[in-house]
Formats: C-alpha cells, structure tokens, sequence
C-alpha cells in the first residue's frame, strides 16, 4: 500500500466525541511523509503533537510495504507507534504494530468531507467523528 493512498486525510479536521479537538495533516516536501498536528482533550486530558507517517527504511534497505508512524506527544514527552492501512474509503490505524488488538477503524464518507471512526482495544475504546475544515 503507497502513502498516497493517505492523500484524503490531508487538511484541516475539526474532531468530536468522546475526544474533541482538531488536527491538520500536510504532506512534507517531496510526499515522501504525512505529518499530522494534533491538539485533542478528554475531559481533563490534553494532548499536543506531531505525528510523522511514512515507510520505514533504515540505510541500505528498501523501504517496509506498511506505512508506519510515530507520534510525539509535546506536553507528555510520549512516543508512540502506528501502523496506517487505507483501503478505499476504510482507514485502520494499528497501535505498536499490523494486527495488533488496539486500533481505530474509521470510514470516510464518499465525498471525503467527514468520517467516523472507533478506537477499540481489550476492555475499552471511544468513537470519534471528523469533520474537514479545509
């Protein structure tokens, strides 16, 4: 899967739910990484940060087919890792790793102008609707 099959994500996202908040995802020069700024809250919980979302290629080697991502979180000092897969208008994001039992799963709707999507894992998730702004 390319990181171009990313491309509906890019742009200003207005988020509501049980986390509310905004996000904006732009490509960096040369398409070769998606970032995403983030500001979100939960009740009390706050996050800021930026997640960078490309394959991974350690020097000398190709770059891995999944689209993987690391998210800094700025008031926390968290790091934490994703898997993207896009596949029409599905979107699943796998925490730490392809398969793994926490993940989002969200759809877009045709004209790409909102979607929904759920957090799951073991014991709990959260469901959370995006709205395009730009």
């Amino acid at each position: 899967m390319g990181l171009q099959n990313l491309e509906k994500l890019v742009g200003r996202w207005s988020l509501e739910g049980e986390w509310s908040g905004h996000s904006r995802y732009r490509w960096a020069d040369g398409k070769r990484f998606l970032f995403q700024e983030f500001d979100i809250t939960n009740g009390e919980r706050r996050h800021v940060g930026l997640e960078v979302i490309g394959h991974l290629q350690p020097m000398g080697e190709a770059p891995t087919p999944e689209i993987w991502s690391r998210a800094y979180f700025f008031n926390s000092g968290l790091t934490l890792d994703y898997v993207y897969e896009m596949e029409g208008q599905d979107l699943t994001i796998w925490f730490r790793r392809k398969g793994s039992d926490n993940r989002m799963r969200g759809h877009f709707s045709p004209d790409g102008s909102h979607y929904t999507a759920a957090w799951e894992w073991p014991g709990g998730g959260y469901e959370i609707q995006g709205r395009r702004l730009e």
